[in-house]
């Protein structure tokens, strides 16, 4: 089997290799390592690498093929961790040059079920500073470009896990997503991301101020590997007060079950929203193809407020709280991203009555959102509102208009997934959102995987890669 192939094998596939004695797991770490060092610096996904630690565990993980010792489902198969995740020993910066030198102690639950699963970290991938932004560039390490078109972005604010999955550089991504950040990315990069119920996957440690309305979840090329990274990471612990149950039947089990039956709603615009004439025209077509699966898809608009302001209002008051933990606003505000720091005087007029406010909106949003779900099973739109932004955006406050479409899911903290719909005539991809009840990842899987079987995507690779 030859390098270029084992770099775009699934981790389902490279598992089975595995397991089979067909490929080495020193094989395939040494190859995908090989490649991040031709191809990372064109995008910079990773930032920080564990070539060391990720060749010791692959011999370990060769070791124990050999001696016919139990295996687990990720066995010997790569990922990344986005640098927002906690890694026992290993950097983790948040994008931000207060944090340049932080190791923690211990590693977030996701990456130590991944680890006990056998899955074997590369490394860690770029983020917007503590991720503020749906687009990746920090004052520490730079931009992360777009594997479709260098001058465009990855998104954010996972862009280093949806760069370095849509470019061959490891099958599987963890991520997380306030706001967008794991789904955003996934449809600039033409990847398939996961934000899983709020609470799915339990977040602990964690840097306090990336907790409000946070996920974590999955990045991959196709959604038989999310859907068997999400069962590896899902469930309760108690360091984490919101986590919830795994469910009792597998993600990865409902992936063969289709759409036949399913009331799916489409809405381009969710009656507030402008979007791009190309991209809404994509995502249309795509939805259409449920009704040609045995779904029945009408135009639908859940009745929801663009609520931008209130997201502003959450995300400020915690980041300003948790930034004052690391010294006072005169002493950091140098050290920040740019963005960052002009937001600071903003969100410190914030008042407890804002607050409240937001929060309001955010609990009648959910019961709009429950409403409206009694009727359909699933939601879709577009990712976001645009084709992938230029890196040298002169206005990035602006971006909260290209990203109408996911925040509002991380309000109600319902399963919602980014699925590949197509490609624009310039080349770059389009991504359609799908949006589940609340606790129901298994109907986004199901969804996203009878799609991707009339339509299917991982074989596209970007030429610039």
């Amino acid at each position: 089997m030859s390098s270029e192939e084992i770099c775009w094998m699934t981790a389902l596939d490279l598992a089975k290799a595995i397991r089979e004695k067909k490929l080495s797991p020193v094989e395939v770490v040494e190859v995908l390592l090989e490649r991040i060092q031709a191809v990372n610096r064109k995008i910079n996904a990773y930032v920080t690498l564990t070539a060391d630690s990720a060749i010791a565990l692959a011999r370990r993980a060769e070791e124990a093929v050999t001696k016919g010792e139990e295996l687990g489902p990720l066995h010997g198969v790569p990922v990344s961790i986005k640098d927002l995740i906690f890694t026992q020993g290993v950097r983790t910066t948040c994008g931000s040059r207060l944090l340049e030198n932080f190791v923690p102690e211990e590693d977030a639950v996701c990456v130590a079920r991944l680890e006990e699963a056998g899955a074997i970290m590369l490394g860690k991938t770029n983020t917007p500073e503590f991720g503020w932004k749906p687009m990746t560039d920090n004052e520490l390490f730079g931009i992360t470009r777009n594997p479709w078109n260098l001058k465009k972005t990855s998104g954010g604010s996972s862009g280093g896990a949806a760069a370095a999955v849509a470019a061959g550089l490891g099958p599987l991504a963890a991520g997380s997503d306030g706001g967008g950040s794991i789904r955003i990315p996934s449809s600039c990069c033409g990847v398939f991301g996961m934000k899983p119920q709020f609470g799915r996957v339990p977040r602990y440690p964690i840097f306090p101020g990336l907790a409000i309305l946070a996920h974590e979840g999955p990045i991959t090329r196709t959604v038989g590997d999310a859907a068997l990274m999400l069962d590896v990471i899902a469930g309760p612990h108690w360091g984490d007060g919101y986590s919830i149950p795994a469910p009792e039947v597998s993600f990865s089990k409902a992936l063969s079950d289709g759409v036949e039956g399913l009331m799916i709603a489409w809405s381009a615009d969710l009656s507030y929203a402008m979007v791009d004439p190309e991209v809404a025209a994509i995502c249309e077509q795509a939805a259409k193809r449920f009704s040609e699966l045995g779904a029945e898809v009408e135009e639908a608009h859940p009745g929801f407020d663009n609520l931008e302001t209130h997201l502003v209002t959450l995300f400020g008051a915690d980041i300003l709280t948790s930034l004052l933990r690391l010294g006072p606003v005169g002493e950091i505000k140098d050290k920040l991203d740019p963005l960052m720091a002009a937001m600071l005087p903003v969100i410190s007029e914030l008042k407890a009555t804002d607050y409240a406010r937001a929060m309001f909106a955010m609990q009648e949003l959910k019961v709009k959102a429950g409403a409206f779900f009694q009727t359909y099973d699933l939601l879709l739109t577009p990712t976001v509102a645009g084709p992938p932004l230029s890196v040298e955006l002169e206005e990035p406050l602006g971006f909260l208009s290209w990203m109408p479409f996911t925040y509002p899911f991380n309000l109600t903290g319902q399963p919602a997934a980014s699925v590949p719909a197509g490609w624009t005539e310039d080349g770059l991809p389009v991504g359609l959102q799908i949006v589940g009840r609340a606790y129901d990842e298994a109907t986004v899987f199901r969804a996203a995987a009878a799609l991707e079987k009339v339509q299917p995507w991982a074989h596209r690779k970007p030429p610039l890669i």
